[in-house]
């Protein structure tokens, strides 16, 4: 089943068992599937449906970040609950092992030298890593890497 249609039928759960906030987030992320087929007149894969949820993911993190610095935590909560649902429909992270494994992998296939291979590295990284890794500290790694290089 792909990911778009497991989160057409967990919509589908949460109308019968009534739970109004995953349902509302739920219909969140279908319709941003939904907006982005219709602008790019495409048929979305699960690759793209994971970058559509970990854009979510991000913005809700930012807002968690904004409304605590302005003292709202009743909105902080909410955000903080919609982040729970979202991150339920992201594949298993990988292990800091793992993720060094990876760049390190990355960096001799590609031959990177120095800093200005970057560009690069994150290249070959980002379809593999998408979705299992925060890539901001993929990014710091490979920068850490191609610095001691």
């Amino acid at each position: 089943m792909s990911l778009k249609a497991q989160i057409t039928e967990d919509m589908k759960a949460a109308m019968r068992a009534k739970e109004s906030a995953r349902l509302a987030t739920i219909r969140l992320i279908l319709a941003e599937i939904k907006r982005k087929e219709v602008d790019e007149q495409i048929e979305l894969d699960d690759t793209q449906t994971l970058a559509i949820v970990e854009k979510m993911i991000k913005q809700r993190k930012d807002s968690i970040t904004q409304f605590e610095a302005g003292g709202r935590a009743d909105l902080a909560d909410i955000e903080k609950a919609e982040l729970v649902i979202l991150s339920a429909y992201m594949p298993a992270g990988l292990s800091d092992e793992e993720i060094a494994a990876e760049v390190a992998a990355a960096v001799a296939s590609t031959g990177a030298a120095g800093p200005q291979d970057m560009g690069k590295v994150m290249g070959v990284l980002k379809p593999k890593l998408a979705g299992r890794a925060d890539m901001t500290v993929v990014s710091g790694l490979v920068k850490k890497a191609l610095s001691g290089a």
